[in-house]
């Protein structure tokens, strides 16, 4: 009589087991490793990580991949002009810039960036196409299209357009603001109407500093609106 010879199932089976394991180890060693790379890394203490993937890693998260932030609670950078970014970076860097909408989130981002850093991302954001927002009222629209191209004449303040040019897209040192949330530019406005805490902003706050709250929702209606490429 032969006596029949089972299989070893429970080799075989321990054997895939251990087979599946043993890929499943690498390609998470694999993704592991390439998370770590500088090229993904959201770690802001290295010197070595580029701007562009900080930028993409840990900017994007409130301005928005492209720079053109979603929530009026974050300024779009997209097309923002490069010596004006790296000023604002440096001033959160150096803690000059003390509006508390701004420093509670940027002082602890900008501390240990590099110079390097901060000019590559200045010119990363610039590149990017800036994307105009919603029309608002057109009466309140009109009124503001007003004090950007001729200002409060009554009142001696001059147009906003001759700092930050025809359109808002920005002119030497002066930011553009075409395009920019409304709600962000009030809010600006009343930090240098009111405040002490950008101190880079002395023409500003004298500029601001008899325009009404009509005045502001106005201008910053209008250039929501603008699409200044």
């Amino acid at each position: 009589m032969k006596t029949k010879i089972k299989p070893a199932t429970n080799t075989i089976h321990t054997a895939t087991v251990d087979a599946k394991r043993s890929i499943v180890a690498i390609v998470l060693a694999t993704v592991v490793a390439g998370c770590a790379t500088t090229e993904r890394s959201r770690t802001l203490g290295d010197p070595a990580i580029p701007a562009q993937a900080i930028a993409l890693q840990v900017c994007s998260n409130c301005h928005g991949v492209d720079g053109n932030a979603t929530s009026p609670n974050f300024p779009k950078l997209a097309g923002q002009r490069e010596a004006y970014t790296v000023s604002q970076l440096n001033g959160f860097k150096s803690h000059n810039r003390i509006d508390p909408a701004g420093f509670e989130y940027m002082w602890g981002l900008s501390k240990n960036l590099s110079d390097a850093q901060i000019n590559g991302l200045a010119a990363y954001f610039a590149s990017q196409v800036p994307k105009a927002g919603a029309s608002g009222v057109p009466v309140i629209m009109s009124e503001g299209k007003q004090i950007f191209e001729n200002g409060v004449p009554a009142k001696s303040i001059p147009a906003c357009s001759s700092c930050h040019g025809e359109q808002g897209q920005g002119n030497g040192p002066f930011p553009r603001v075409a395009g920019q949330h409304a709600d962000y530019l009030v809010k600006q406005l009343l930090v240098f109407q009111r405040t002490d805490e950008r101190p880079e902003g002395a023409v500003m706050k004298q500029i601001a500093h008899d325009l009404t709250a009509k005045n502001m929702q106005a201008v910053a209606a209008y250039l929501q609106a603008v699409d200044a490429k």
